[in-house]
């Protein structure tokens, strides 16, 4: 890992807690949800959240471009070009948020070259966050507050864990499954499936329907710094065409569907 790589780690993960604490703050009150242009669901914890971390990332890189969700809905994007920028999505799981079960996560990735090479998953209602760089994945917690590494297990040829999505689950992914060797299922919120496989704990994440970048950068980056992959999905569910890893920047940041993936 390069010296800007590390002491850009070393800053993400106190900016993270920062919004993680904006966002907590606003699940203890009897906030409302507001609908955006696409019927997607928003709070001021959103808000509150991007604001943080936009503050921060242009105090820590002025010069890198950055992207969040927030802002890109109100069509404030900024080109990213081909070089570096910032991936942000300040609270993934807003329908878990809204739910009150926990499962959101705070997102922030480094993206270099189109693939993301920096990440943080943070977990505030758990107490648990995630790192990604290209000197490995670290699990950071109440019992490991200096980080513990984490690493896939390899996927069972019988049995496998497949997380899926509690809002989001199509039709495709109930055919895939039907072809695994008797799979277990566990359906999980947000980007916390990424990290799940990161960590070891299960084994596939199928998303067979489009997703926007920000949603799976910073968990990409976790996952392929523990030795998984996120495979780009083509074709239909029965006879299906595995391609490269996601990539990014794309004129309109969407990304193709996707399965993620243990060893």
């Amino acid at each position: 890992m390069t010296q800007s790589h590390a002491k850009l780690a070393q800053a993400l993960l106190p900016l993270a807690h920062q919004a993680g604490a904006a966002i907590m703050a606003v699940y203890a009150t009897a906030f409302t949800a507001r609908a955006k242009d696409d019927r997607s669901p928003v709070t001021d914890a959103d808000d509150a959240a991007e604001a943080i971390i936009l503050a921060g990332l242009r105090t820590l890189t002025p010069d890198i471009p950055v992207v969040a969700e927030e802002l890109a809905a109100r069509g404030e994007a900024p080109n990213v070009g081909s070089g570096p920028f910032w991936l942000v999505d300040p609270l993934d799981g807003t329908r878990e948020f809204i739910e009150r079960n926990g499962e959101f996560t705070v997102n922030i990735a480094l993206v270099e070259n189109t693939r993301p090479v920096l990440g943080i998953v943070l977990a505030p209602a758990l107490e648990v966050a995630w790192l990604g760089a290209p000197d490995g994945a670290r699990r950071f917690d109440k019992l490991h507050p200096e980080g513990k590494t984490i690493r896939v297990r390899k996927v069972p040829k019988v049995a496998p864990l497949v997380l899926v999505s509690r809002n989001h689950r199509e039709a495709s992914v109930d055919t895939w499954l039907k072809q695994q060797m008797a799979p277990e299922t566990k359906t999980v919120g947000s980007s916390l499936k990424f990290c799940q496989i990161a960590e070891g704990s299960a084994d596939f994440y199928p998303r067979f329907a489009a997703i926007s970048e920000w949603d799976t950068a910073a968990g990409q980056a976790v996952l392929e710094a523990a030795g998984g992959a996120v495979l780009a999905w083509d074709g239909p569910a029965d006879k299906p065409r595995i391609g490269p890893a996601l990539h990014y920047g794309k004129p309109d940041f969407r990304n193709l569907p996707f399965l993620a993936r243990g060893a």
